[in-house]
């Protein structure tokens, strides 16, 4: 059988191949996660505490020297509370002076500042110095740790247990990617002047200068901390935090074979995270509504928010809804501020967020002939007007 295609037959071929793609190239394509060489990893944004990337993030590992951030977090908490100054000095014993692993340098006999110590923590990553806070806020480090599991507890940290201030092994004391990443958003919205220290480059103590153990800080100058661990049994981990365009975001990787690849890795999760997702505004106080108001001069009245509404959303979605829903029986009279409705929020099906809507203006309430006039022209324009016969009806009724 032989087919036969005139000109008009090849113009609408041609039409359909271009249309077809064309359709295709449209669609919205949010790509997979990276797959990262490491035990345990979670990528959360602060605000929302959201997780964009996980894998074993609840799985229970030893965290090394991520313990300093707990460590840390108690001091900064106690300097906050009054019940430790930062220029206090700090009796320096045998124990703290004999804790092997990596140093601050202090000396047995000698006075530390509470300065000096955070920074011997937090940038020179020492367990002397670790030690030394410990034993001079609750009398040991035993006690310490209580302390530290306490915080533990009242942030959340579900699957953890702290057994000393260093992080050195000890098979009890573990810790996940999930509670380090909430440990490092608690840290940074609870002590912000404290969280500063993590991004300096580089301390001096005793005359030795070590640079901040997070190299992570002179490759990304969008990240402002957190800390590194690593012993033998953890492998090497890391806990980074990066501000971009208003969003920070939080990554943990757990269990990497070395320091290269414990940065190689991270920098793929922020990479993922920032490129893929936005903190975005998605209705203000500039963005009005019309809200049905009962027995008014005015049949509506003009609505806002008071605060913004931001949400953590894929880049290119168009998914968000809002709904304007009216205090229930709203009646004039109303007056400017009061609480008129609710506008409820949603992204990609989920609510997000109720936030009250607040009148603009003032509306009166119409007179008691007026009501009586409104009600009855409101009847006559919802009655349903009858059909116009049909030019079929009207052919029979003439036949």
């Amino acid at each position: 059988m032989t087919t036969l295609y005139t000109k008009s037959s090849f113009l609408l071929l041609a039409l359909v191949l271009v249309v077809v793609p064309t359709t295709s190239y449209a669609t919205f394509i949010v790509p997979q996660p990276p797959t990262l060489e490491a035990k345990s990893y979670v990528l959360m944004d602060a605000q929302s505490k959201k997780v964009l990337v996980e894998f074993n993030s609840r799985e229970k590992l030893p965290p090394a020297s991520l313990t300093k951030i707990m460590t840390s977090y108690v001091a900064a908490a106690e300097v906050d509370s009054g019940r430790l100054k930062v220029e206090e000095m700090v009796p320096i014993s045998v124990t703290a002076w004999e804790t092997p692993g990596s140093r601050m340098f202090i000396r047995e006999g000698t006075t530390v500042s509470v300065s000096d110590l955070l920074r011997g923590i937090i940038i020179q990553s020492g367990n002397d110095a670790s030690v030394a806070i410990a034993e001079y806020i609750s009398g040991s480090e035993d006690e310490f740790a209580k302390l530290m599991n306490e915080y533990g507890e009242h942030l959340g940290l579900e699957d953890t247990i702290f057994k000393n201030s260093t992080g050195l092994p000890d098979v009890d004391h573990l810790s996940t990617a999930y509670d380090n990443a909430l440990l490092a958003r608690a840290l940074i919205l609870d002590y912000p002047e404290h969280y500063a220290m993590y991004a300096e480059r580089d301390f001096t103590y005793n005359d030795i200068r070590q640079p901040n153990r997070n190299r992570l800080l002179a490759l990304d100058e969008t990240v402002d901390g957190v800390k590194t661990g690593y012993t033998e049994d953890a492998g090497y981990c890391l806990v980074a935090s990066s501000m971009r365009e208003g969003m920070r975001l939080i990554s943990v990787v757990l269990g990497t074979d070395s320091n290269e690849v414990r940065i190689r890795e991270t920098r793929k999760l922020f990479n993922y995270g920032f490129r893929n997702f936005e903190f975005r505004n998605l209705v203000g106080p500039e963005t009005t509504f019309e809200v049905d108001v009962a027995n008014g001069k005015e049949k509506t009245v003009e609505a806002r928010l008071r605060t913004a509404v931001k949400h953590l959303v894929l880049r290119g979605d168009s998914s968000t809804k809002m709904t304007v829903q009216p205090v229930k029986d709203l009646k004039a009279p109303v007056d400017a501020g009061d609480v008129v409705g609710v506008l409820q929020v949603t992204v990609e099906g989920e609510e997000i967020a109720t936030e009250s809507l607040y009148a603009q203006a003032d509306v009166e309430q119409i007179g008691f002939f007026q009501g009586i006039m409104q009600a009855i022209a409101d009847f006559f324009s919802s009655k349903p007007k009858p059909e116009e016969p049909s030019a079929t009806e009207e052919e029979e009724e003439e036949s």
